[in-house]
């Protein structure tokens, strides 16, 4: 495990289009979430412990803000040659174990993770309803345990938007596992 942090990206940056396969077998695209007024893109994987510590987070954000246009979409981008438990069929499993609530895409090829500039797994970035950048950081600030959590930048940055104000919240470098790159 090579602990990693997010690169800062310039906020108000565009979305990045992506066409790639969920674990439901279906296709899907920018288009598919356009009904969404935030979309949340998480770089993500299967094994990575930081993901691990912090699944159960990210599918309680995504129950508590899907009523209110708030969708998000978990991508995994890490080399599945090397990383056999980040293979397609690994996801799928990791899908229903994990009870995730958003779709969970296959990056096979990394072009998404590269034209995101995401580098590590959690690496997050939240768009507003035009799909322009408005954070990109950390969930909280204990990745480790929930119970010593005090400061919530994610959910914080996702009500503001989502009253219509631009987020506010700090905007600490996500970090984790780094993306595990091809050769």
């Amino acid at each position: 495990m090579v602990l990693t942090e997010s690169f800062q990206v310039a906020l108000a940056s565009g979305v990045k289009p992506f066409s790639l396969k969920g674990t439901d077998e279906r296709a899907y695209t920018l288009e598919t979430f356009s009904d969404a007024r935030i979309l949340v893109v998480i770089f993500m994987c299967n094994h990575c412990p930081y993901i691990q510590a912090c699944i159960d987070r990210l599918v309680a954000l995504q129950r508590d803000f899907a009523d209110r246009s708030v969708r998000f979409v978990g991508i995994n981008s890490n080399d599945s040659t090397d990383y056999p438990e980040d293979n397609f069929e690994a996801m799928q499993s990791f899908f229903i174990q994990k009870k995730m609530n958003f779709p969970y895409l296959h990056d096979m090829t990394q072009q998404v993770a590269r034209a995101y500039g995401a580098v590590c797994t959690p690496d997050i970035f939240v768009y507003d309803a035009e799909r322009k950048l408005q954070y990109h950081g950390r969930i909280d600030n204990n990745w480790k345990d929930v119970s010593k959590v005090t400061s919530h930048e994610l959910r914080d940055a996702l009500e503001e938007l989502v009253n219509g104000r631009v987020s506010s919240s700090a905007q600490h470098p996500s970090m984790g596992c780094s993306i595990k790159w091809k050769d």
